[in-house]
């Protein structure tokens, strides 16, 4: 919604800094989403009056206009508008002016022609979207005069609100100005509108007729003559533009401005195009037909909301969008003014339906006030400069009432934390509209007619916070009983899960129990824990591990096509008592992860993806052999000297045994040791404004080295200039050698304080180069 301060000061005399007015605005919850100060940019925009036109003699499309600034001199101007008229005043960006989007006027020739500034249309002044001609002024404006002034736009500001669904009030300037009049204690009214009366009684001339009471709760009509169709005077056109609307002719300016002004949205019919004058509100059947004002040919089904004519013919979609068939034309002389109350859900289900979303229709389906058609129509009328027919039209349907409620002072207090007497509250409510009378020592209030969404105490506790003030109400945290909560450990638990989710996995649950062939099969040590009572048979024993489980989902998926299994579990294995002295077996908690066709690396990307969830910065990746994995292509996961872990690829002849083809590699933690502490929390670093420089090394080193032992190297031999290491590559060939392999890594280098120099990326390149031949008997391939 947006909304003109000069607008809001015609119902009350707002005074202050619009900067402070808006942050009032938003106090009140109409929050300032933007604030345009409409004389800002445009101070150096003079009036001007065009003298002559005449065609650019090298360009079709740019004519010559000479201007007078007020100096009785002839300034030539190149311009490719040509809606003007010898006589126009125009605004005028001269040489050295700067325009709102920053641009500076200069002086310079178009196709040969010189040009001294630029005539601006009202987007290159910023008070519209209209681009397609120059803006006109009011002929009584003075030429050589700012067009701040002509425009009568000094110290104007424009407001764009956001306005909620449940305060349809504030969907009209009248509304807002309320609002913000009560705040500031200032006087707030209404417009009398003084229109002239002549003519035969409207009962005469129309009538209508509700079928569907349900649908339509008040259906007024007033006969308007003496219309002249034509353009709007130039302040009530500027207006509408500058709140984002187009001018049209003066009778559709002016159901526009009404409806922004008072918040009532009307229709006018063609007085001769509506046979006998009668309208009949009812709801559609199905099937028909209208042709609406932009000429498109619409359906309704039944329910929709429609106003038809004494032969049945729709004439206009409730609500909505009018027919063609009534439209003003240039040749009308008399206006049906019709101003109703809709149904607010068929209003906002039809217009979803045909994809027709209005100002209006968004009015009718918040709730629009049920007793102010009256007043908008005078007002209509006055700013036609009509003459209205005596009487009215006035039916009803199944109007909304609106009750009294019973405000509890001790319930405001208890709501808000204040400590407001009856009186107080009253006093926020009475200057919005709300009429109060005590009761006691609480307060029965009436519920204004504008203000459909308040129906109950709370809608009324709402409203004395709003205007009371929300920065004036302490803050408090609630007390509440604390029924449990979350270990640590159980956060970890979950924040692990989230973060395999995150990576693509599946969770797998299989049970517990094995076979002892099973246990055999996955290369695992055989002494296990027997069970007394098996579920089966052969599954007789418990799991020291939970590789056989999902080993068997990999070789179950493989059997079926399904390749590149991800899948991850988390729960018990066990293992025989090792000491004597505690007889008992043990238990731990293991997450196991299996990731199906992909090699070691692709288990050391998971686990530094869970170790940096986990905040586990103090790891290392040791080459050794683990039971079941590839001799050559696993490690233990080291931790302040403690193993927490094992990675790599799964044994071939443990594959072939659970015939899963290819290639797996696996990941396994003990939880006990990995959710024993309290997380480390990651430390953030700054984010290096300077560019990056790529480097790709690839060293050949023997089979059985980690690569994340060379990362490690790698990150250590450059330092903070090192932003990151990644492996992108393996290779293994005999052109290589008996066990060898090449490792390629991506190696980003970054500083904080300045942009690396190539003598100093060789410089590093070379040190890291050196390092990893060093460390671990490599070679740069």
């Amino acid at each position: 919604m947006k909304v003109l301060l000069s607008w809001l000061r015609e119902f009350a005399p707002i005074d202050g800094d619009p900067v402070e007015l808006g942050e009032q605005l938003s106090g009140l919850g109409l929050a300032v989403e933007e604030m345009h100060r409409l004389d800002e940019g445009i101070g150096d925009m003079i009036v001007a009056r065009v003298l002559d036109l005449r065609p650019h003699p090298s360009a079709d499309r740019i004519q010559l206009v000479d201007v007078d600034t007020g100096d009785g001199e002839a300034l030539q101007i190149c311009c490719g508008a040509f809606n003007m008229a010898v006589g126009d005043l125009v605004p005028l960006a001269p040489v050295g002016a700067t325009m709102p989007d920053g641009m500076e006027i200069g002086r310079r020739k178009m196709r040969g022609e010189w040009s001294n500034g630029m005539l601006c249309s009202s987007r290159e002044l910023g008070l519209g979207a209209d681009h397609a001609g120059i803006l006109v002024l009011d002929p009584a404006a003075e030429v050589g005069r700012p067009v701040v002034d002509a425009l009568g736009l000094s110290g104007d500001v424009l407001y764009d609100l956001e306005v909620n669904p449940n305060r349809p009030d504030a969907m009209s300037v009248a509304g807002v100005a309320r609002d913000l009049a009560a705040r500031l204690g200032v006087p707030f009214s209404l417009p009398d509108p003084k229109v002239p009366t002549a003519g035969a009684d409207a009962a005469e001339l129309a009538s209508v007729e509700i079928v569907d009471a349900d649908l339509c709760g008040r259906f007024e009509v007033r006969v308007l003559s003496g219309i002249e169709i034509g353009p709007s005077p130039r302040w009530l056109a500027d207006r509408l533009t500058r709140v984002g609307m187009r001018p049209i002719n003066n009778v559709v300016d002016v159901s526009n401005y009404v409806m922004l002004e008072l918040g009532r949205p009307s229709h006018t019919f063609d007085l001769d195009k509506v046979p006998g004058g009668y309208l009949r509100v009812l709801r559609a059947s199905g099937g028909e037909t209208i042709v609406t004002l932009d000429e498109q040919e619409r359906t309704l089904v039944a329910g929709d909301g429609v106003i038809c004519d004494r032969d049945g013919t729709p004439v206009s979609i409730a609500g909505i969008m009018g027919g063609a068939s009534t439209e003003i034309s240039d040749t009308t002389t008399s206006v049906l003014l019709e101003m109703a109350w809709w149904d607010p859900p068929t209003i906002a289900r039809t217009s979803r339906r045909l994809g027709l979303r209005s100002e209006a229709s968004a009015r009718f389906e918040r709730g629009v006030d049920t007793d102010t058609a009256d007043l908008a129509m005078r007002r209509f009328a006055e700013l036609l400069g009509a003459t209205i027919h005596p009487g009215a039209i006035d039916e009803r349907g199944d109007l909304p009432t609106s009750p009294v409620v019973r405000l509890r002072t001790s319930r405001v207090n208890d709501l808000l934390g204040t400590d407001l007497s009856p009186q107080q509250v009253r006093g926020q409510l009475d200057p919005i509209g709300f009429a109060t009378t005590p009761a006691g020592d609480d307060t029965d209030v009436a519920i204004p007619t504008f203000r459909p969404d308040s129906a109950t105490e709370i809608d009324l506790v709402e409203e004395v916070a709003r205007m009371y003030g929300y920065d004036r109400i302490a803050r408090t945290v609630p007390s509440s009983f604390r029924t449990g909560s979350l270990t640590p450990r159980q956060q970890a638990r979950r924040r692990l899960r989230r973060t395999l989710v995150g990576l693509g996995m599946s969770e797998a649950m299989p049970l517990p129990f094995l076979a002892p062939a099973d246990v055999a099969r996955a290369g695992l040590d055989p002494e296990t824990i027997d069970i007394a009572n098996p579920l089966v048979a052969e599954e007789s024993v418990m799991r020291p591990s939970l590789r056989p489980g999902l080993l068997r989902a990999v070789a179950y998926n493989a059997s079926h096509r399904i390749a590149g299994a991800r899948l991850f579990e988390i729960g018990q294995v066990w293992a025989p008592a090792s000491d004597v002295a505690s007889p008992l077996p043990s238990e731990r908690e293991v997450l196991g992860v299996i990731l199906d066709d992909v090699e070691a690396p692709a288990a050391v990307e998971v686990w530094s993806v869970l170790a940096r969830s986990l905040g586990l910065d103090d790891r290392a990746i040791v080459a050794g052999e683990v039971p079941g994995l590839h001799p050559s292509r696993a490690a233990w996961i080291e931790r302040d000297g403690r193993r927490i872990g094992a990675l790599g690829e799964v044994d071939p002849t443990v594959l072939e045994a659970y015939e899963a083809p290819g290639r797996v590699a696996w990941l396994e933690l003990d939880l006990g040791e990995v959710l024993g502490d309290e997380p480390d929390y990651a430390m953030y670093r700054p984010i290096s404004r300077y560019p990056s420089s790529d480097i790709d090394l690839a060293f050949v080193v023997a089979e059985d080295l980690p690569a994340a032992a060379v990362g490690t190297t790698l990150r250590e031999a450059g330092g903070d200039l090192v932003a990151s290491v990644e492996l992108f590559d393996v290779y293994r060939g005999a052109q290589l050698g008996a066990d060898r392999r090449s490792l390629a890594f991506s190696v980003r280098l970054q500083a904080h304080d300045r942009t690396l120099t190539d003598a100093e990326v060789a410089e590093i390149r070379t040190a890291l180069i050196a390092a990893v031949e060093a460390a671990h008997d490599a070679t740069l391939r």
